[in-house]
């Protein structure tokens, strides 16, 4: 790493000041139940508050995937019934296979279903999780190794295309091969993986948004943005999505290179952080007036924090992350939280998709969740739903 330096200390977090700050977002969190129970969260906010709107986005588990956080800190059965209430929306859109053609079926029900499972061993929420692995692998092209990311999978404008934000939508695959004992879902997301580290990841640790595969080859096409500035930067959070996920394919498979390769793109995202430590929507801006995302910074903390419980104590930069998880959550706390705003969100200055002038500098329903999940990864004790 280039700055090391700069992660040679960090602020304390003790049980205390993590409790302090899950109990801000619970107030938060209290506040918004009401609205969400009936009605899905939209992606972003707008002005600061989320839309009500039907279960049909990729984004829509994120809020229950607080509730059930909530239950596992509090013991609060509010939060399971709630969370087990709008279980009931995420059965309907598989039966109506409503809006399911996207490979972003991983992470509304890792969120939304395994945890019930996982929690309170709820068959039904059981079965919703191996229903929608099987949606999921028929989006597998046997070719080419890779689940395609978006549209009909005939659609020629996406044919073949895999993302990075894939990765974390794979671990609903290997859970469903845990759970019914067959080996073809973990087949599809090993070799989906593979391919990722192979041609998403650049030759200095960088990450493409998309690439591209031959279906009928399995051929390498190229590599390109749908979200970043350009087809050669590196978008923010596809870098963090490639740190937490590849981590979570590590914890599946056992493969160590993967493990590698997420503390690589670590470096790489910690080498280009600004003076905050909170990183802007793009890698490729490090100073200026460019959009923060304070979602990406969550993630890529999260991710780490599942790292670091599988490096050696001896690894040479061990401490750095560890230091850097604390660095960056306490900025995220000072500067970001909405702790003294009126938004309904957790954390403020996100970003969906600059490219598209979609959710700029507003709340992020993910950022909000993995802003909680980070805190209660602090704890010591979360049973993971990925």
């Amino acid at each position: 790493m280039k700055h090391e330096d700069r992660y040679l200390s960090a602020p304390p977090w003790d049980e205390a000041r993590v409790r302090d700050e899950l109990d801000f977002c619970r107030t938060k969190i209290d506040a918004m139940l009401p609205r969400f129970i009936d009605h899905c969260q939209s992606p972003s906010s707008y002005g600061g508050v989320y839309a009500q709107i039907d279960n049909s986005e990729w984004t829509t588990s994120f809020f229950p995937g607080m509730l059930w956080l909530m239950f596992e800190y509090t013991g609060d059965g509010k939060y399971r019934d709630a969370a087990t209430t709008i279980m009931a929306s995420f059965k309907d859109r598989l039966d109506r296979r409503y809006h399911t053609d996207m490979h972003d079926i991983g992470f509304l029900y890792s969120l939304s279903s395994y945890p019930a499972w996982l929690l309170c061993g709820d068959k039904e929420a059981r079965a919703l999780v191996v229903e929608a692995a099987d949606i999921l692998k028929e989006r597998y092209f046997d070719r080419a190794g890779i689940i395609q990311a978006w549209g009909d999978i005939s659609d020629p404008e996406n044919l073949g295309r895999m993302i990075i934000d894939c990765n974390m939508n794979l671990p609903l695959l290997y859970r469903a091969s845990e759970l019914t004992g067959d080996r073809t879902y973990y087949d599809m997301a090993y070799r989906h993986i593979k391919n990722a580290q192979k041609y998403i990841v650049r030759p200095d640790d960088s990450t493409y948004h998309t690439y591209y595969m031959d279906v009928e080859t399995g051929a390498p096409r190229f590599g390109k943005t749908a979200q970043g500035a350009s087809d050669d930067s590196c978008w923010a959070r596809g870098q963090a999505w490639g740190v937490y996920g590849f981590t979570l394919s590590y914890l599946h498979t056992g493969d160590v290179s993967l493990l590698d390769t997420a503390c690589r793109l670590a470096d790489y995202y910690l080498d280009r952080l600004p003076e905050d430590y909170v990183n802007y929507w793009d890698l490729s801006f490090i100073d200026g007036d460019e959009p923060r995302d304070s979602s990406s910074s969550v993630i890529y903390c999260c991710g780490a924090l599942e790292f670091l419980k599988h490096l050696p104590y001896t690894h040479p930069r061990r401490r750095l992350y560890d230091n850097s998880i604390g660095i960056i959550m306490d900025s995220l706390a000072k500067r970001y939280t909405t702790r003294e705003n009126s938004a309904e969100g957790l954390l403020l200055h996100g970003v969906y998709s600059k490219p598209h002038g979609n959710g700029v500098d507003e709340c992020m329903s993910w950022g909000d969740y993995y802003y909680v999940e980070a805190l209660v990864r602090m704890l010591g004790t979360w049973r993971l739903y990925w």
